[in-house]
């Protein structure tokens, strides 16, 4: 492949501009960032692969090193070194000045490494290939509350402002449905600072390096003309602004995690894994958006009495072997209460009877029921009196002459 076409593919994948003048020929950037050209915030043609040796510029991040992994490291390897550096380093529990820095740095690695498109890219291109795609600079300390990097820690659920819970729930609560108080935990936005993350009375001050646009331009002088790039502002994560103040409350995310009680309504003919979505009652957006949606996933406690499989319920019923022979009636339980089931003579040991319309609630259909199946259990004694011993031979004599009961089952 010739210079033009790597260079055409190279950029496309990058999402850059690719800019072909002459060296003569005048050329505008439309970032404030052009002013100081030669600053390593604005300036770095390392980023793009295509470095003049004479040029001095900041050098590459290396985001496995921020996390200490290899750069083999499985997806679970990823998340656990970033759960340790971030343990050791959020602001709120380790008071070091450098503290907020690093911990952003390894935000911002734990942002690349963890999702595996950005991944791909960095592990092709390195940091332009992330930065230079409009994948912004990492999650910043003020925005960290949508990033949410202690989410998993503390067992909260973030991106896009939905929570997930999980209940469980009564056999029988699930068949007819009902009311079920749950306790769950979510983030709510900061009231002290009605979720801007600010300190109260306090205002951002407009960021220097991109002069409140949120992007930085870069250039750089290829073989086939100049290279103008665009990128998420390093100084400010792409916000614009700088917040020099946070909220005490909130340490700067905008919301706070709080427990409450809530009662949903159980539908009838729910079963494990059915899902319920509980509007309004999820996560609180970033910056004092609306809260999402709560999405609770249901586990249903096993009967000793019963077992269902969708619709139908099943269970067993035990006889003796005299009540199989000359038939009877007896109380059957159900979910519906105890019913009459006749036991026709000669009945068979683990023959199976249906309860038409005894069964579980559809989910959906209302007045729509599944089936009970009760399966006949003949309980064979393992000991006889001496009386029930000499009936059972004049009976067993009877069945030999062809004579009697025996004869016509």
């Amino acid at each position: 492949m010739g210079p033009p076409a790597l260079a055409t593919s190279t950029l496309a994948l990058l999402s850059v501009g690719l800019l072909l003048v002459a060296d003569s020929v005048a050329f505008q950037l439309s970032s404030p960032s052009w002013k100081s050209f030669g600053r390593a915030s604005s300036f770095c043609p390392q980023n793009l692969r295509f470095a003049p040796s004479s040029c001095s510029c900041r050098p590459e991040a290396d985001y496995y090193a921020r996390l200490g992994v290899s750069r083999g490291a499985s997806e679970d390897e990823i998340k656990k070194a970033f759960r340790q550096k971030a343990r050791k380093l959020h602001p709120d529990v380790n008071k070091a000045p450098d503290a907020k820095e690093q911990f952003q740095k390894v935000s911002e690695a734990y942002d690349v490494l963890s999702d595996p498109s950005k991944k791909q890219l960095y592990d092709q291109f390195g940091e332009a290939g992330v930065k230079g795609a409009g994948m912004g600079g990492g999650a910043g300390f003020s925005d960290f509350g949508d990033f949410s990097p202690f989410g998993d820690i503390f067992e909260t659920f973030f991106g896009g402002g939905e929570g997930q819970d999980q209940e469980e729930i009564d056999f029988m609560k699930a068949i007819f449905g009902g009311e079920e108080n749950i306790r769950v935990s979510h983030l709510e936005s900061c009231t002290t600072c009605e979720g801007s993350g600010l300190k109260p009375g306090t205002k951002p001050r407009t960021c220097s390096t991109c002069g409140g646009s949120g992007v930085v331009t870069q250039v750089a002088r290829t073989p086939l003309g100049m290279l103008q790039q665009q990128s998420a502002c390093p100084q400010c994560n792409g916000e614009g602004q700088i917040i020099d103040e946070y909220c005490g409350t909130c340490s700067g995310r905008g919301r706070v995690q709080k427990s409450k009680q809530l009662s949903i309504t159980i539908p009838a003919g729910v079963d494990t894994g059915s899902r319920l979505r509980v509007r309004g009652e999820g996560d609180a957006g970033p910056k004092g958006g609306p809260p999402g949606d709560l999405y609770v996933f249901l586990n249903v406690k096993p009967s000793k009495d019963f077992k269902r499989e969708g619709a139908d319920i099943y269970s067993n019923v035990k006889i003796s072997y005299l009540d199989a022979i000359l038939g009877t009636e007896i109380k059957v339980p159900t979910v519906d209460g105890s019913v009459d089931l006749k036991i026709a003579a000669g009945t068979q040991p683990e023959t199976v009877m249906r309860l038409e319309g005894k069964g579980a609630n559809v989910l959906g259909k209302k007045g729509v029921r599944g089936n009970h199946f009760v399966t006949v259990k003949v309980e064979i004694p393992t000991s006889l009196s001496k009386e029930e011993k000499e009936l059972l031979e004049k009976l067993k004599s009877g069945f030999k002459s062809g004579k009697g009961f025996f004869s016509r089952v």
